[in-house]
């Protein structure tokens, strides 16, 4: 039995391969825009977005931090808006400082590291004011007993008070907008715990 080939006509072919050509490119290009949402920083992908109850917040900056050669961990900085300056982010609530480990550290050597940052970046006066709260901060952090590389320690700042979390469970709330800004200035005051990784969760 004879059959008959059907060729397709050089332009309706052309058609079809520009087409198909362009449904790729447009596919490939939504797939690229999609992975260049979300930042790397030390090894560690992080969410361009997050929300804190209904509010969404924006990835404002992340950076590595480092202790003589070690990596610590990858700290990331949410806000609703965009904010280059401390009294700007402080301006703004709800927001998160997020700590992604890349290394273990004990529960004493967390304490540590947050009480010298607290003391580098506020008056006697203003750690006075808080005393309660950073002793509050201690027993929540020591009840860790430890973190371990690929924890993550999350410090939400809503509706007034200070929301810490460990993996994403919940380890407990410190209240008072002063005890909050005593605490981002850790990573942000005008002695960070490093200055290139002020300048980088600021985007600066």
């Amino acid at each position: 039995m004879n059959r008959t080939l059907k060729v397709m006509p050089a332009a309706s072919f052309a058609k079809s391969v520009g087409k198909s050509a362009g449904g790729l490119v447009a596919m490939f290009a939504g797939l690229f825009a999609a992975l260049a949402l979300a930042a790397e920083v030390g090894g560690v992908r992080l969410d361009d977005k997050v929300s804190i109850g209904a509010q969404e917040l924006i990835l404002n900056g992340a950076g590595l931090r480092t202790r003589v050669v070690f990596k610590v961990y990858v700290a990331s900085l949410y806000l609703p808006q965009k904010a280059t300056e401390l009294a700007a982010v402080l301006a703004k609530s709800p927001r998160r400082i997020q700590l992604n480990l890349l290394r273990t550290l004990s529960a004493d050597q967390l304490v540590e590291a947050l009480n010298e940052g607290l003391a580098e970046n506020n008056t006697t006066a203003e750690l006075a004011a808080v005393k309660p709260q950073v002793d509050q901060l201690a027993t929540i952090m020591k009840s860790f007993k430890e973190v371990k590389e690929k924890d993550v320690i999350t410090l939400d700042f809503v509706d007034g008070a200070t929301r810490i979390g460990l993996n994403g469970e919940g380890k407990g709330s410190i209240g008072g907008d002063a005890f909050n800004q005593a605490l981002t200035k850790v990573w942000l005051g005008e002695k960070p715990v490093q200055a290139d990784l002020k300048k980088s969760l600021l985007g600066v």
